[in-house]
Parts: structure tokens; sequence; C-alpha cells
């Protein structure tokens, strides 16, 4: 039987238990340094309340550890390394492969070590390396579809592989884009990135024709995969993750929420093939609704190959749910053809039909389906679409306690010699075979009426726990004696606390997510040689080498000259020496996009190529268009 595992992220210490709460069998957050989102850091204090908190539920917590490091930063990683495992954080991303060394260097305890996302992992060759490095996880290209992730995992099926299912998408593989460094120094690698792919451009042929004017062309929908969970897990996938570290609370409740209902539908279907990676069962009070989170429209990319409307050129803001279209305009209201209710404050959006541009407004007051806005948008029209960024109603549904997560567990009540047991065991479809057991002393008296009735309500009262109590079980004739409520209570709060101190993440085990692993298995040592596509030989910058500990890794490899990372070579250096740089490489292609890629039986184009994406300041940026493997390379001129 194979265990699945819904990932959630956490921007801090709240939405890491919202996460837990909700359904989440693991969470990943940033400490306060280090992480490939910069301003979502966190102290060790706080992951260490995080990790107790979930390891009630045997429920895990990664942190990521996953932007490369320079020289002067190392012995401070490893300081943050050994606070994080006194906390027993139960994995680290890693990017860094001079972290890596180090880490297995310095790390008493079994910590696992996961290959973040930044390493560019989109092969077999590549995740059997990396797993002969001693990453027992992988966290694969968000551009894989379920063939390549399938015949990844048939390859090598021992290694854990990870795919995202939910939320933003970087246009470039993740761990080679150095737009953001070139054009304002600040690293996607080093968890800067200034969203380069979300700045709008002009598109140029090579004669200066303008093709397509200040459209947002390397900005994407937003992920989702909801409907895909089926096909992901039954490709060897375990671990699912969302995306969104700098996302709200809210977004966070509702999206685990929806994720997890759907990865218990899948579960209930195949009882005898999956099972969740944590214990306890949810109760919403409130119905989860991918729409009405944050969404620049969903896509689900490559999953099942090339799709065409996978990129969002109009805007890289916030599109939500379609709520209807407008009908008769006033001068201050108008009212809108919907099924939909509306509330006051609501955040309305529509795409202007001149400028094709996303404008917004807020409801000042909402009158059935007459709503007058703050103040009239000029450009909305009759018959236009209409969209809901921002639902009050829904925003308040989740503003408080909206979910309840708790653990099944049985009581056994019997006779001890000199008094009266309690056992507590858990209800456990992970095998753990967890238990604890109370004693107290109190003489055996025979009761003049029936104790069982009392039996059981005291010991059933739970109240904040996080226990559910399935059923009570009465041996050795116990409810024929009198015991008094304050005993029966004292009894069930000793039992509890012995029960809750169990280390049940420890229990439940190292997670053992893939169908065919083994402790005795052994990936198989990969030829490094073979790990990464010839870009890598002409651009040696993507090895991302930016410390000594990286630079001795690769020699160890059989690197000859490593060469240092893009953020350490000086790119004015780079300008003077009319170098082009690679800056992106990336799956989604705008040729493809526009309808003109004649492979996949598109227009012929009419334009020369090649073709420049051109920023407002002038920056230029080249775009090739490698066929042969079905991606666009973007260079820096």
């Amino acid at each position: 039987m194979r265990t699945i595992e819904l990932l959630a992220p956490a921007k801090n210490l709240e939405c890491g238990i919202a996460a837990i709460d909700h359904g989440a069998d693991a969470v990943y957050i940033g400490a306060a340094k280090f992480g490939a989102r910069q301003s979502a850091g966190n102290t060790v204090e706080d992951i260490a309340t995080l990790c107790n908190y979930a390891h009630q539920f045997g429920a895990k917590v990664h942190v990521t550890v996953n932007t490369i490091i320079y020289n002067n930063e190392m012995d401070d990683m490893l300081q943050l390394v050994r606070e994080l495992e006194k906390v027993h954080v139960d994995a680290l991303l890693i990017q860094d492969m001079g972290l890596l060394k180090a880490c297995k260097e310095t790390l008493k305890t079994k910590i696992a070590l996961h290959a973040s996302t930044q390493c560019d992992s989109r092969t077999a060759e590549k995740v059997a390396w990396l797993a002969s490095l001693g990453f027992e996880r992988v966290v694969l290209a968000r551009e894989l579809s379920v063939k390549e992730i399938s015949a990844i995992h048939k390859a090598v099926p021992q290694v854990e592989l990870e795919a995202f299912v939910h939320g933003a998408l970087c246009v470039s593989y993740s761990g080679i884009c150095y737009a953001s460094q070139y054009c304002f120094g600040r690293s996607a690698n080093r968890g800067a990135c200034s969203q380069f792919c979300r700045m709008a451009f002009d598109l140029k042929d090579s004669d200066g024709k303008i093709i397509e004017k200040q459209r947002y062309l390397l900005s994407l929908k937003d992920m989702c995969q909801i409907d895909n969970l089926e096909e992901l897990i039954q490709s060897g996938a375990c671990a699912f993750k969302i995306e969104g570290r700098l996302k709200d609370i809210n977004y966070v409740k509702n999206v685990v929420s929806a994720y997890n209902k759907r990865l218990n539908e899948i579960v209930r279907k195949y009882p005898n093939q999956f099972k969740r990676a944590s214990l306890g069962k949810v109760e919403y009070s409130f119905t989860p609704d991918l729409n009405k989170t944050f969404n620049r429209g969903y896509t689900n990319y490559f999953v099942q190959g090339r799709q065409p409307n996978i990129f969002s050129p109009n805007t890289p803001k916030a599109l939500g749910e379609f709520v209807g279209k407008v009908k008769e305009l006033r001068r201050d209201s108008f009212n809108v053809a919907s099924t939909a209710s509306f509330a006051n404050g609501d955040g309305l959006c529509f795409i202007n039909s001149e400028t094709k541009a996303l404008e917004g407004f807020r409801v000042n007051r909402a009158v059935g389906n007459r709503l007058f806005p703050y103040k009239m948008p000029n450009g909305l029209q009759p018959g236009m679409g209409l969209y809901r960024n921002q639902d009050q109603a829904f925003e308040k549904e989740l503003s408080g306690n909206s979910a309840k997560r708790l653990i099944a567990i049985t009581m056994t009540f019997g006779l001890t010699e000199n008094g009266y047991s309690l056992e507590i065991k858990l209800v456990d479809e992970l095998e753990t075979k967890l238990s604890a057991k109370a004693t107290i002393n109190f003489e055996h008296q025979a009761a003049q009426k029936p104790q069982r009735e009392n039996i059981i309500k005291q010991l059933s009262k739970l109240g904040n726990t996080i226990y559910n109590c399935e059923n009570i079980e009465i041996v050795d004739e116990a409810d024929q004696y009198f015991i008094p409520s304050s005993i029966l209570a004292e009894l069930r709060r000793d039992a509890i606390e012995q029960f809750a101190s169990l280390d049940l993440a420890k229990a439940i085990g190292k997670h053992n997510l893939s169908t065919e692993k083994n402790e005795s298995d052994k990936v198989n040592s990969a030829n490094f040689s073979y790990i990464n596509p010839k870009n890598y030989e002409r651009y040696p910058y993507l090895y991302n080498i930016a410390n000594k500990e990286a630079c001795s890794f690769y020699v160890q490899q059989g690197m000859e000259k490593p060469q240092a990372a893009f953020e350490c070579t000086d790119v004015e250096d780079l300008k003077k020496k009319q170098t082009e740089a690679l800056v992106m490489q990336c799956r989604h292609c705008i040729r493809y996009s526009l309808g003109y890629c004649v492979v996949n039986g598109g227009k012929k184009p009419t334009w020369k190529e090649p073709l420049f994406l051109e920023l407002g300041d002038r920056k230029r940026f080249r775009l090739e268009f490698d066929c042969r493997h079905c991606q666009m390379n973007i260079f820096a001129e």
C-alpha cells in the first residue's frame, strides 16, 4: 500500500497550524534566512512550535533552505541547520550542492534531505543522480506531464517524487532563471525574485516590427491539478505540493481543504492501494471553492502534454471567479446577469475591450444584482464578463474557526488489583498500534445503581483535545462497581496525557512513500555527465556554484573547471564583452501560444526571426525557439 502526502505552504506559524487543521499531511516553511521566498522567514522558535503541533497528528514539517549559499554565509547556514535539527524538523529542502555536502557532514540525527525544485529535475537520469547523492526525495519540475513522471518513477521507483499541484507558476524551469538578477540585481536563486515574468513587453521581430505591444507574454495562469490528482498518484508521485509561501491564511485554508477532500475521495476509491501520510479527520464549517481564492485563471499546464491558453497576456493580476455579464448601466450603478450573490465590499474586475487591460473596482453597496461601485469604472460596458477576485462573504466564512481535525481513538476501561485502568488505542490506518494505559487506586465497592452510562459519559468528555472517542469498551465487569465521576475524570486525564506524550510522528515512522521502496534498496550511482542538457555545458553558471564546498563537490563529480554562479559573475562585464547570457529556459512557447507553431498546426509566421522581448526601459531579450526539445530559450543581449 502506498502512502500519499498533501504538502501545504506556510508563510508563518499561523498559516502552518491552519494547514494542519485543514488536512495537510506536511507543511513546508522558511526559516529566518536562506529560503527561496526571502520575505517569508520564520524564527526557529516558531518552527519548533509548528513541529510540536504537526507531530501530534503524525504530520511533518519541511524547512526550505533552498537558496544558493555564499562562502561567508556557510557557517551561519550550518548553525541554522543544527538549530533546526534540535527542534526535530522532518526534512530540509536543498538546492546548493555545497550545502548538501556540508549537511551530510554536520547532521547527527536523521533528517530527510529533499532536492528542491530549484535543482531543475526533469529526467530520470537527474533524479537517479540526486538520489545517489543522498536525497530521499526529489521535487520535480512543474513542467512535467503525467507520462514523464510515470517514466521517471519506473526508472527510479525507490525515490520519492514530489509534484506541484496548485498555485503560481514560474515560467522558467526553476533554478535556471537569471532575468531578475540580470535586470535588477535580485536573484531568484537567493529568494529575491523581482517577478520579471509578470512584466509587460513589446514583442518585436528582427526588423523592429511590433507584433504584440505591452502584453504580459511571460505571465502564466495559475496551476490547478485537482481534476488530475488521481492520474498523478497513479503515475508514482507520492507527495502533492501546493504553492504559496507568500499567500495569506485564507488561501491556505481553502486550497488545502479542497485538495484534502479530493485525496480522501481517491483513498476511499482505492482502499487497498493508497493511504494518507498522517492521522485525523477534518470537519469543515465551510465549502471549499478554488475559484474564490487568488488565481490568475487556472491551467493544468503540461500535465496532459502541451496545451493552449496556459498564459495570461492581459494581466499578471488575480482574475478570480466569473460571476456574470454586465447588463444595463446607469450613472452610479449597473446590474449583472448572474446567479451569484454579491456583498458590500466585494472586489470585481473586467477586461477593458479597448486597452485589453484588467480593471478592478470595489462594490460600495449591493442591492440584489444591482451594484453601486465606490466609483463607476470608465471602461465598463454592457455585455462585458465580470469577475470577482475578492468575495467578502467567503472571506468572512474563513476568518473564524473553519475546521477541526480530530484523531479517532478507542478506550478500554477495566479493573486492576487495587483500582481501575483505562487504555487508549489509536484507530489507525497506518498500523502504528499506538496505545497508552493509565491506572488509579480506588477500592472496589459494589454499586447500588448501574454505572455504565456514567462511565461512558465521563470518559467521553475530551473537551478541547484533538481526540474523538469512537468506542468505549468496559471489561472485567468494571461497571458493577461504584466509581465517582471525579475519579473517572482523573483517570481520563492521565490516560490522555500519556497518549498525547507519545511520539506519533516517530511511531508512524519515516515516510516510506514510494511504491517499491525497501530499506535494502540502494540507488546505483548515476553518471554525472548525463544529468543535464547541453546548455549546462555551454553556460556552466547553470550549475549555480556559489561557494567553495560546491566547487569541491563538483570537482569530486568529475567537473574539470567549475565556474561561478551567475550571481557571482559581473553582469556589467558580460555587457561590455557583448556576451549573450541565457537568462531563462521555458517550456512555455510564445510562438505556440500566439498560434504560430507550424509543428503543432499553427499559422505560418510572417515576421522575420529572431524575435525579441523588449521592456519599457529598452532592455531586449532574444527568443530562441528550440523546436527539437520543444522549449523556448531567452537570452539577454
